[in-house]
């Protein structure tokens, strides 16, 4: 697998279109990091880390429904391994004008781009979600 940040996000994309309870993805700090984001923003209701049965670790994301309807409405991957995306934090585009958010990783860890333009902090942009 080449990007597996891009197996991520198109596994909770086919889970809420599927309109599947739960999706397990294989685990790494960045995608736990990911998921902690998007439980804290309200996209997913909540994650874990376990084992499967092979005794791999995996992560755990637990899908989001209002009213039937997914609450992740759309997700994408901004940077790829063929072409890195930086920004400055007075550059960091805003997704939906604010409606939706975006996932940079920085120098102090995983953030927003809200808490990237409070902590004047930029960095590579991962994905935006809305």
């Amino acid at each position: 697998m080449t990007d597996p940040i891009s197996d991520f996000l198109t596994r909770l994309r086919n889970a809420s279109k599927a309109q599947l309870a739960e999706c397990v993805i294989p685990h790494s700090n960045l995608k736990e990091g990911l998921a902690a984001i998007l439980k804290a923003e309200g996209y997913v209701s909540d994650y874990a880390t376990g084992t499967d049965k092979l005794g791999h670790k995996t992560v755990v994301v637990k899908m989001k429904y209002v009213d039937g309807a997914p609450a992740i409405t759309g997700i994408t991957r901004v940077s790829t391994p063929g072409r890195r995306i930086y920004h400055r934090y007075s550059e960091i585009p805003r997704v939906l004008n604010g409606l939706g958010i975006s996932i940079l990783s920085t120098s102090k860890g995983l953030m927003k781009d809200t808490d990237c333009r409070r902590n004047k902090a930029g960095g590579e942009l991962v994905c935006n979600v809305w």
